[in-house]
């Protein structure tokens, strides 16, 4: 029976809008070791991570706030989430900002660095998140983790990357917001790119597939960082960065079933959840119910739901 592991990362250090650190709470109440486990899954909560003590860490660039608290959760959590893989559990790490992917995707590569095998990354998100600390004007650190899985320069208060990712390897999927500064710099590296228009003119389902043979193909690990933001807001508004036109219900969970059918995803980040936005939890219900979807419930098993 495989092995899920929830990890909690209650960070909200990487942006400025307060009620992040509540996300790991929410998916618990909106029963997600319940829907994983209802998959044939058992399931480990190992309960939230939380930091002891800060590192010190500066940055030239002024406009960077909380990196020490940042670089304290990349590191805590790097840890945690190769342990888990370790452990042949897969980690699903519930936050939380997306800074929490500076972290759990470096326990990944650790991981898969230590075992010789390549990994990869399918991110699910409005933004490219291609910054660096260097180059951020908002000084928000959520919007700098690919850089970083990418081995960008400007990373040198962090832990170094244990092995970039190669940027063929990194699916940036649905994005749709991308100042001129990230798309300069995008351009320069060979990113399997899928923006909305990619989607709207070619279609989800051949655009996934193709990235997903190619992780078939290499043996690969596929790390999943799913955004809140990738939903459109309309039906997921409990998110500090919302970007129109984003997945709808049936794109969402198609995209979850057809993860589950490649039997490849070996960890899950769910991030940018913050409740203190959120419309009596409907956004960390449909967020649960696409983690039942990727452990593989199908369309007919949805069941029907009453809203008093």
């Amino acid at each position: 029976m495989p092995n899920a592991i929830l990890i909690g990362a209650p960070i909200d250090s990487g942006q400025r809008n307060p009620g992040g650190l509540m996300g790991p709470a929410a998916y618990r109440v909106a029963g997600i070791a319940a829907v994983i486990r209802d998959r044939g899954y058992r399931v480990e909560d190992w309960g939230d991570l939380f930091l002891s003590a800060l590192p010190s860490a500066t940055c030239p660039n002024l406009s960077v706030h909380s990196l020490p608290e940042t670089v304290g959760w990349t590191m805590a959590l790097a840890e945690k989430v190769d342990q888990a893989l370790s452990e042949n559990g897969l980690p699903v790490v519930m936050g939380g900002d997306h800074s929490l992917a500076l972290g759990s995707v470096a326990g990944v590569a650790a991981y898969a660095k230590r075992i010789g095998r390549p990994l990869f990354l399918l991110w699910l998100d409005a933004h490219s998140d291609f910054h660096t600390p260097l180059s951020t004007t908002s000084g928000n650190l959520h919007g700098t983790p690919v850089a970083y899985i990418a081995g960008r320069d400007g990373f040198e208060a962090f832990p170094p990357f244990p092995q970039p990712v190669p940027p063929q390897n990194i699916c940036l999927y649905g994005i749709r917001s991308v100042d001129a500064a990230e798309h300069a710099a995008l351009l320069t590296h060979d990113f399997a790119i899928h923006d909305m228009r990619v989607l709207d003119e070619r279609g989800i389902v051949a655009t996934l597939r193709e990235f997903l043979e190619r992780v078939r193909d290499a043996c690969g690990m596929l790390h999943v960082s799913l955004d809140v933001d990738f939903l459109d807001p309309s039906i997921a508004p409990a998110v500090g960065t919302i970007v129109p036109g984003g997945m709808t219900f049936r794109e969402a969970h198609l995209i979850m079933e057809l993860l589950h059918e490649s039997g490849l995803v070996t960890s899950l980040d769910l991030v940018e959840l913050n409740p203190f936005l959120d419309e009596r939890g409907r956004t960390a219900r449909l967020m649960v119910d696409l983690v039942a979807s990727l452990m593989g419930r199908k369309v007919f098993d949805r069941p029907t739901r009453s809203h008093m």
